[in-house]
């Protein structure tokens, strides 16, 4: 089978995928997500899978797992793993708005990572339609928390991964074609700053501002950021009333590195800035966490295998580990060949400007399917 032979056609699959886009799905919006998901399931119905729903947990939305059918159905095969929830909240849309330009179009989670989730499924379509049967069955597994660090369905994909041979991940593609064979580690803190309150405008020198104690550590904490373990501040939340002195204050923080042992060091340094600073208690809590993925043999032989099937295609298929987690760290470090970034190429994920390049659906999807009549 050539899947250089099969129909593509980028402009179609852009129309079926403007509804997925217009569909928002914030991960922390659970019925918005779930909607995303019923979408998604009744296209996979109406391509013949066995669909189970999986209910949510820790005010997330559920799951979708499909199966196709297959004579081989029940052996270990092919996991592709797939996030339907993205960044952006409902709303987005009207500011990122559904639009193409020239050869880009602009939309809401488009990038990350609707693009890729949908050309997985016509690539499966494809081979269908062309009356081939795969070498191995094919799960695919649609989750709604990778955004916030997948802390509701970790379990569940690696007890899916453990099941089968491989795990493909259609997360955004690298820049020149590249696909993504290793994922940095990434760990999350929450950050809490306790103060003293007092009036603003009365008695403002007796109390203790927790705002205040959280800018100067936010600061502290980006400047702990070295070229093998980055630290940044991302969410902060304090304060009611602008005439109080601030008595709370929350936020959250991010690090990430190459290697495990200097995510560990860093996680170390972070726990310990707990503690009492200007009569302000400073709170350091971990929060969920993406192990290293780094590539090893049977990662490296998957990708070999794509490698060739673009060749065939006429691409090159660049490959390296990158940082921005995906749930390919979940399965990496199982141990299971596992294969990222093999969605859509464009650029600006989670911004206003968040886009793809039309013409890589079909390109894609061409790869995705030649890479799925491959594997054995």
């Amino acid at each position: 089978m050539n899947p250089a032979n099969l129909p593509f056609d980028s402009e179609t699959m852009l129309q079926g995928l403007r509804g997925w886009v217009e569909c928002e799905s914030p991960t922390w919006d659970a019925p918005a997500v779930d909607r995303m998901l019923d979408l998604a399931a009744r296209e996979m119905a109406i391509m013949g899978a066995a669909i189970e729903h999986i209910a949510g947990r820790q005010g997330f939305g559920g799951c979708v797992r499909a199966r196709f059918a297959h004579p081989r159905q029940g052996q270990p095969g092919i996991l592709i793993a797939g996030h339907l929830d993205t960044v952006h909240p409902v709303g987005t849309i009207e500011k990122l708005e559904w639009r193409r330009a020239g050869n880009k179009c602009f939309g809401p989670g488009i990038f990350d990572m609707k693009g890729g989730n949908y050309l997985t499924l016509e690539a499966i379509r494809q081979l269908a339609r062309a009356g081939f049967t795969t070498p191995l069955p094919i799960t695919v597994l649609f989750t709604p928390d990778e955004e916030v660090g997948t802390p509701s369905t970790r379990d569940l994909i690696e007890a899916e991964a453990s099941r089968n041979k491989y795990v493909l991940v259609p997360e955004p593609g690298r820049a020149n074609n590249g696909v993504v064979t290793g994922r940095y580690a990434i760990a999350r803190f929450n950050l809490e700053t306790i103060g003293r309150p007092s009036h603003a405008g009365a008695t403002l020198s007796s109390g203790r501002s927790a705002i205040r104690e959280m800018a100067r550590r936010i600061i502290e904490i980006d400047a702990m950021t070295t070229a093998d373990c980055t630290f940044s501040v991302g969410i902060v939340h304090g304060g009611k009333w602008v005439n109080c002195v601030a008595t709370t204050c929350n936020g959250e923080a991010l690090s990430m590195a190459k290697r495990q042992a200097d995510l560990d060091h860093g996680v170390e340094r972070m726990l310990a800035l707990s503690g009492t600073a200007n009569d302000v208690a400073f709170n350091v809590t971990r929060g969920v966490t993406r192990p290293v993925w780094e590539a090893d043999a049977g990662t490296m032989a998957l990708y070999e295998k794509a490698r060739r099937v673009a060749a065939e295609l006429g691409m090159d298929l660049p490959h390296g580990s990158a940082g921005g987690g995906s749930d390919g760290n979940f399965t990496g470090a199982m141990g299971i060949p596992t294969l990222d970034g093999l969605g859509v190429r464009g650029a600006d994920a989670h911004t206003l400007n968040e886009h793809i390049e039309v013409d890589s659906l079909a390109e894609r999807g061409r790869l995705m399917a030649g890479l799925l009549a491959t594997l054995d």
